[in-house]
């Protein structure tokens, strides 16, 4: 099967990170568009792409396939809206916006045009959470009592400029990294009975959020930070538990332990498996992912308003 052709919307540090990673496999970058033309070159240079500072001539071609968005949160939909109305099916960085009406803009867009969208969360692509989902779904360790995912790096230790740290390109805990453990136990539960989220702000930016998810019977504690290094997931239940040392990055085991004994899978959480899987979906034909379907991208992004809302958390572009 001939190569997946993509068109990269963004060369900064997530661009270059998936294409390392796809171009390992049967894809191709086949043009980049950055408002740095600079950047865009320094970037199509190492993947052999073409360069371009006009985003209709990255993408508007023939042997594009399909088109990548990785520019910060603030112009996803702009970008993902424009490349669905030239025809092209998009995979879009998470979060796809900002919030939930931004959310619904891009879905209505793809259903209009009906074209192929989805949330690049590449944990659910991959066979390590899916395995989880399995054993969490099929009672291998019963009624579910309790559950606990810490996730942070070390935010605060980038440059001040970064978009991480920017209010402006609607930085901070929740939307880079809260999203995570959130979608983690929408995938698992569905929408929660009540949200409550607690959260340090400063500099306009929310750097650290304790979120926890009521459900019947037991609760999800989820802990974001800017500040520590901390990453894992323990899932509690009446017959056992499932735990992940690493539940996000680049996820590579899960372990099953109840009153039959302990059992671990091994698997991958990367770049290549997420962007092949998609591109599998886009020939197809597929205009919705069954990976990441509509109501996940949607809902996910309804409890992360909610946080906003009791965190106070607005952003200037948002401040009329």
């Amino acid at each position: 099967m001939e190569k997946f052709r993509w068109a990269y919307i963004g060369s900064g540090s997530i661009a270059n990170s998936t294409a390392r990673d796809i171009i390992k496999g049967n894809h191709r970058i086949v043009s980049v568009y950055s408002r740095n033309i600079e950047k865009a070159r320094t970037f199509a240079d190492k993947f052999g792409a073409d360069a371009l500072n006009d985003f209709d001539s990255a993408v508007n071609r023939e042997d594009v396939d399909g088109v990548y968005i990785a520019t910060p949160h603030t112009s996803h939909i702009e970008y993902a809206v424009r490349a669905m109305k030239l025809g092209k099916s998009v995979l879009c960085e998470k979060p796809v916006g900002v919030s939930l009406k931004e959310v619904e803009v891009a879905i209505g867009t793809a259903k209009s045009e009906n074209i192929y969208f989805c949330e690049a969360m590449w944990t659910w692509f991959s066979d390590v959470a899916l395995t989880v989902k399995k054993w969490v779904h099929s009672g291998e360790i019963g009624e579910i009592k309790d559950v606990v995912i810490n996730y942070a790096f070390p935010g605060i230790l980038m440059p001040k400029t970064s978009r991480v740290l920017t209010p402006e390109t609607a930085g901070g805990a929740l939307l880079d990294i809260g999203i995570y453990p959130i979608t983690y136990c929408y995938n698992l539960f569905g929408i929660p009975d009540k949200i409550h989220c607690t959260g340090k702000i400063k500099n306009g930016i929310d750097i650290a959020e304790t979120v926890i998810l009521e459900y019947n019977g037991f609760k999800c504690t989820l802990n974001m930070s800017l500040c520590r290094l901390k990453e894992n997931c323990l899932i509690k239940g009446s017959r056992g538990t499932v735990s992940l040392p690493a539940f996000f990055h680049m996820a590579s085991k899960a372990i099953l332990k109840n009153e039959k004994g302990s059992k671990t899978f091994n698997g991958k959480t990367d770049y290549l498996t997420e962007f092949t899987r998609v591109a599998e979906e886009i020939r197809q034909g597929k205009t919705e992912s069954d990976f990441i379907p509509f109501e996940a991208t949607r809902e996910c992004m309804r409890i992360m308003d909610e946080c906003r809302k009791q965190m106070k958390l607005v952003y200037p572009f948002e401040i009329k």
